[in-house]
């Protein structure tokens, strides 16, 4: 049994879960969970890192049902941004009576199509200067675990359509779990060759809302076609001026959490 580490914030209103990126991007939500925190308790776990077995989906499935029983929470809110929104699809598919209400923010992929068509516009968006600079990390940065993070920093604005000013509390927390990243992903990879995904979605009874920034790379659309054909209940929104992290875009980012909140008052008990 391993416990997650978990942050908590705000005192009053309905509970919710929020589930990082990556995988293994632990403290990417932060600025998600304190958005919320003025209207809802928040917990935000911190997903299982490397250890000596590969780590798998059913894995981080099994640690956020000991966050929710462990913590005696009754029917939380699941807010789950990028990687954070398929694992809280896997984890209402497989305790489907142990959740309130799903949301998805920037929901990733779930078939080849729809990858293919991120990796085409990613790379469409990245400039010359910053083809140079990824092919300099190549040489300059041995170090894969740092390599990626200084490549996402380089790439962000493929991803982000006009970001706020860049905080130190914008980085995370630490080095950054490439081991726990690359299996984590494989493993979700290989359960969709399997069809055991999004087919397994079917399963969720409770409703499901799906948040998805109008230049995010991720094809929104496509990924909600995708679900809707096992989820009937899911909804969607499309926000505008938008890309991956709706919380750190100038102009998205205030009709963002009103969505969100309005949304979660609605359906949380």
């Amino acid at each position: 049994m391993t416990r997650l580490e978990t942050k908590r914030y705000g005192l009053s209103g309905p509970t919710v879960i929020v589930l990082h990126g990556g995988p293994a991007a632990a403290g990417s939500a932060e600025p998600l969970a304190r958005g919320l925190a003025g209207c809802c308790r928040i917990l935000e776990p911190w997903q299982r890192g490397r250890g000596t077995e590969p780590l798998t989906v059913a894995t981080h499935v099994a640690d956020l049902h000991e966050v929710v029983t462990g913590g005696m929470i009754s029917k939380p809110v699941l807010v789950g941004e990028s990687w954070g929104a398929m694992l809280a699809l896997a984890y209402a598919a497989a305790h489907p009576n142990a959740v309130q209400a799903t949301v998805l923010v920037g929901c990733g992929t779930f078939d080849e199509e729809a990858r293919a068509q991120f990796v085409r516009t990613r790379d469409q968006r990245k400039t010359a200067d910053m083809l140079r600079q990824l092919e300099q990390l190549q040489v300059d940065c041995p170090d894969a675990a740092k390599r990626c993070m200084l490549e996402h920093e380089l790439t962000r604005r493929v991803y982000e359509y006009e970001p706020m000013p860049a905080h130190a509390g914008d980085q995370l927390p630490g080095p950054f779990d490439m081991k726990a990243h690359i299996e984590t992903w494989n493993d979700m990879l290989g359960l969709q060759k399997e069809s055991v995904y999004p087919a397994a979605f079917a399963a969720i009874t409770c409703p499901v809302l799906m948040l998805h920034g109008d230049y995010d790379p991720h094809p929104g659309p496509a990924i909600y076609s995708s679900l809707k054909r096992f989820i009937p209940q899911l909804e969607w929104r499309e926000i505008e001026k938008c890309g991956h992290s709706p919380w750190n875009e100038r102009w998205a980012c205030d009709s963002f959490f009103k969505i969100l909140l309005e949304w979660i008052r609605e359906h949380a008990n």
